[in-house]
């Protein structure tokens, strides 16, 4: 891996970081190289593409102060562990959790957080029924998720998790915009309200265009949400 990169990124988005902290990040690409070959984890290959496109990408909330001390959190579709374990990796003191669908993600995020003597809770589940466990709903601080769903349906999978007085932080692209007056409507049903849009630069990445959406949870979210599994997808709130 290439520490410089890696290094001078963190600094450059004014991010705190230990010789522990880079340790483990050199240690966590090494074992998504590893699982890689038996699964399909990430397509990006290059290192310093994987460092600015995961690592430095996943750690914009930190740049941002927007996760304090031992905030709860969870990464609600975490695939391969972005944002979650970049965020962990830096932030140790976050009591974090793990969400994903395919069991498969869930053994190499329990095998990496062994590894990388982290501390974390997983959970193998879709985003739909989680939200609807009583350990689960309305208990965290955030709600954060790199995937790839338009903001409302976002809306729907990260705001039941989130405590009134918290926040869901999603990671979007220049497209945002477009979205914002679906994800206001869809924020409102569910209890939340949309603070706004966060730039998000990756250094050395000016035409990235990153972004993190960040909605305020204002209130309950009614019983009836989240809807079943899928539905979100196929029928937008908004």
């Amino acid at each position: 891996m290439n520490k410089e990169r890696l290094v001078s990124g963190l600094d450059a988005m004014g991010i705190a970081y230990d010789q522990t902290a880079i340790e483990r990040f050199e240690a966590f690409h090494a074992i998504l190289d590893e699982y890689n070959q038996k699964m399909d984890l990430t397509a990006v290959l290059d290192e310093d593409e994987r460092i600015d496109r995961h690592d430095l990408d996943s750690a914009a909330p930190l740049a941002k102060g927007l996760l304090l001390p031992r905030a709860k959190v969870i990464d609600v579709g975490t695939g391969a562990g972005f944002p979650g374990m970049p965020l962990l990796i830096l932030r140790p003191d976050l009591e974090m959790t793990f969400l994903d669908a395919l069991s498969k993600r869930i053994t190499f995020l329990q095998d990496a957080l062994r590894r990388l003597g982290l501390t974390a809770t997983t959970l193998h589940a879709r985003a739909e029924d989680a939200g609807r466990m009583p350990e689960h709903r309305e208990m965290y601080d955030a709600a954060v998720s790199r995937a790839v769903a338009s903001s409302a349906v976002l809306q729907e999978l990260m705001l039941p998790f989130v405590r009134t007085g918290g926040a869901a932080i999603a990671w979007k692209g220049p497209g945002v915009q477009e979205e914002m007056t679906a994800a206001r409507r869809a924020a409102f049903v569910l209890g939340g309200t949309v603070r706004g849009i966060e730039p998000a630069p990756v250094p050395r990445r000016d035409d990235w265009a990153h972004c993190l959406l960040i909605t305020d949870k204002t209130g309950k979210t009614p019983k009836t949400y989240p809807r079943k599994a899928g539905t979100p997808n196929k029928k937008p709130l908004a």
